[in-house]
């Protein structure tokens, strides 16, 4: 991009407007190229490039310390497949479990094939969609209530389950705790589910909250309810709005990393005041040609059928570079 300013039939060139814009393009197409080349990969499509080198800039120049991580846990920090077989949501650890009934199995696959078709169709308004999921997760907490689960149970059901976090999930973790980056997590699943899997995984470390449906026990330790308010595909931003001393203690973090697998989830940052700079990044795990161009539309970064934790580590990484870079394994630690 060059600028110049015309006057009659002379032109002048003005270097100092020239230079930081050059500065700033050489920047941006040194992100994709050399600093964080995993934009690149065959996984991720980006609509509009420029926009999100740009945004990457902007909360890299702010630094760690006004960042926060927002995200959704099935199936965008948990693995959606593994060797072609499905990987379970926190809901689906209960129902592949001992601890309920095949009657109550056999019930809630049916509300699957119901619900689901219509969470996933795009041709449906938000508003159609919404009290078609409250319907769907009040009859399946009211399902889940009637087996009289033992809150002690809950770790041997996780244990027993082929639950996966994405590979490079353990740099993911580790870096934000070591940077004391929040990490808010708005999941529709069971709370008290995925809590057993981020310990069973080691990784509920104390910069992590968990807005999601958990369970009420009796004085038995027995499942009798699920505390309100239900949260739904389409409602997680009401989180931040029923926790304003919460999130209010978050303001001077305006820039988010966003992180979600359906169109729902990017919503999850609406409730946050005084956003700034805001990169969405979109896991596209199930039908994807149907699906893929209104997730392109959508979200910064989508992510294809892509299992792994590779991109969002890459551009912490780039965001934090200075301090110390976390290179992801799923299974161990390495830092160069």
């Amino acid at each position: 991009m060059l600028l110049w300013l015309s006057y009659g039939l002379c032109i002048f060139h003005i270097p100092w407007i020239y230079v930081p814009v050059r500065n700033v393009l050489a920047i941006w197409h040194q992100l994709t190229k050399y600093e964080v080349p995993e934009l690149a990969k065959p996984s991720a499509i980006l609509k509009e490039r420029e926009k999100v080198e740009k945004i990457i800039h902007n909360i890299r120049s702010a630094g760690p310390g006004k960042l926060q991580v927002i995200s959704d846990f099935d199936m965008t920090l948990t693995r959606f497949a593994y060797n072609g077989n499905r990987c379970p949501t926190t809901h689906n650890i209960l129902h592949n479990s001992t601890l309920i009934s095949e009657e109550c199995k056999s019930k809630m696959s049916e509300l699957l094939s119901h619900y689901y078709p219509i969470e996933i169709d795009d041709t449906r308004s938000v508003e159609e969609k919404t009290p078609l999921m409250v319907e769907w997760w009040t009859k399946a907490h009211n399902l889940l209530v009637e087996q009289q689960i033992g809150k002690d149970q809950l770790a041997e059901a996780v244990r027993e389950s082929n639950a996966m976090l994405r590979e490079g999930y353990q740099g993911f973790f580790d870096l934000l705790k070591h940077h004391s980056i929040p990490l808010l997590i708005f999941s529709a699943g069971v709370g008290d589910i995925l809590e057993e899997v981020m310990r069973h995984n080691g990784m509920f470390h104390p910069n992590v909250r968990v807005f999601s449906n958990y369970m009420e026990y009796n004085e038995k330790g027995v499942l009798c309810a699920f505390k309100e308010p239900l949260i739904h595909t389409f409602n997680k931003k009401e989180s931040a709005l029923l926790n304003p001393d919460m999130f209010g203690q978050l303001q001077d973090r305006p820039n988010i990393l966003l992180l979600g697998d359906s169109l729902g989830d990017l919503t999850m940052a609406d409730g946050i005041q005084n956003a700034q700079n805001i990169l969405r990044i979109g896991y596209l795990n199930d039908k994807v040609e149907e699906r893929r161009n209104a997730y392109v539309d959508s979200y910064d970064i989508v992510l294809e059928k892509d299992e792994t934790l590779e991109v969002p580590n890459a551009i912490l990484n780039y965001i934090t570079e200075g301090k110390r870079r976390f290179n992801c394994c799923p299974h161990c630690l390495r830092k160069t």
